[in-house]
């Protein structure tokens, strides 16, 4: 397999929209399509298909990382329509690729159905806003359409921090600089241990992992800046919990109490296949950090968000199985789509049961069918 075919396999990914294009040894290249995997009709790969795929899009540098620790990610542009996130990984002794599309084209509010009540937030000049959700549920898209959206309408000097650049943002009205982990800057904490001398207004952190880059990311949204961060949480109240459980036991208390300040918001999001197979839709959950909501995080009572978020309708807040509901009662996803992503499955088949709904299980019969040909 040869340059030639990598650039027909990333065509083929072009035209038809796919997220992602697998490439592993014993199956043909296989792309994800609105949420599901599909073979292309091309010949099943071998060892040495992957090793030359491999080289003819993987830098030297990753080359060598990839020998060294067996696995290597980067990014590279794909002619002016996009750009490919890749993670090269050795698995049984032979070489496996994911490669991820992002799109050049920025998204608006309105096209990712972001909640309206953002557009104001993203406007404060100080505080933590996180968006959180598994991988792959368009947690960057979102986080690129804000960044989009403070470049275009304020003058700002907007820092990201990201592992590797997904999205590439152009000066507008803002200055934008992008650095890239193990590129340009050796991780998120040394990262964020300099850009406060770097006179930034708007901080992006691509991944709050571990205990100081969250200590530096409070820090810095505490002293005048406007911080955006991502967890792979699902709901508002988890992420809170997760950050507080990053710290020792003794500093609970302190971090709870500096979150109850800084916070401003929590945006937790899953993306489901439509029923229409027209691509997919973002399921959203909602927490604005209210004074009341504020006291809840500083007294550990995270238990108790669930019900406050859905009595802060007025201030835009939505629970996630809300959200959910709402887009399986307009037909736009499936009731095993929305069990599937939901936070309380089993409270949403009883809702579905009420109302005298079934919950089929058809798409499993449908994948024994082809095992068996």
């Amino acid at each position: 397999m040869s340059q030639m075919q990598i650039d027909r396999l990333l065509d083929t990914v072009v035209k038809t929209g796919a997220s992602d294009l697998h490439l592993t040894v014993g199956r043909p290249p296989t792309v994800r399509l609105h949420g599901h995997l599909q073979n292309l009709k091309t010949k099943v790969l071998e060892s040495d298909d992957m090793v030359s795929l491999m080289k003819a899009i993987t830098p030297e540098r990753n080359q060598q990382e990839l020998a060294e620790v067996g696995g290597t990610d980067f990014g590279f542009a794909y002619g002016d329509s996009c750009r490919f996130r890749t993670s090269v990984f050795r698995q049984r002794g032979d070489l496996a690729m994911v490669l991820r599309r992002i799109p050049n084209k920025l998204l608006t509010f309105e096209q990712i159905g972001l909640p309206e009540i953002v557009r104001d937030l993203v406007r404060r000049p100080r505080g933590l806003f996180l968006v959180t959700g598994p991988t792959g549920s368009g947690k960057t898209t979102s986080l690129a359409t804000m960044i989009d959206y403070v470049n275009m309408n304020f003058d700002r000097h907007i820092v990201t921090m990201e592992d590797p650049i997904e999205y590439y943002h152009y000066h507008k009205k803002s200055i934008v600089n992008q650095r890239a982990i193990h590129d340009d800057v050796p991780s998120f904490a040394e990262a964020l241990r300099r850009v406060l001398r770097q006179d930034p207004d708007v901080i992006l952190v691509g991944e709050m992992r571990d205990l100081e880059t969250i200590e530096s990311a409070v820090r810095a949204a505490e002293t005048g800046h406007l911080v955006f961060g991502t967890l792979h949480t699902t709901g508002a109240a988890k992420t809170i919990d997760r950050l507080v459980d990053a710290f020792p036991q003794a500093q609970q208390n302190q971090i709870r109490v500096q979150l109850s300040t800084a916070l401003i918001c929590v945006l937790s999001q899953v993306l489901l296949s439509r029923v229409d197979t027209s691509g997919m839709v973002a399921g959203y959950e909602f927490l604005v950090v209210t004074p009341a909501i504020a006291n809840l995080i500083r007294e550990a009572k995270t238990f108790r968000i669930d019900s406050a978020i859905q009595t802060g309708r007025k201030f835009g807040m939505q629970l996630l199985d809300d959200h959910l509901w709402s887009l399986y009662k307009r037909g736009m996803i499936s009731a095993e789509e929305m069990i599937d992503k939901g936070k309380n499955p089993a409270d949403l088949t009883d809702k579905i049961h009420k109302e005298g709904g079934k919950v089929g299980r058809a798409e499993w019969d449908e994948d024994l069918d082809l095992q068996k040909e």
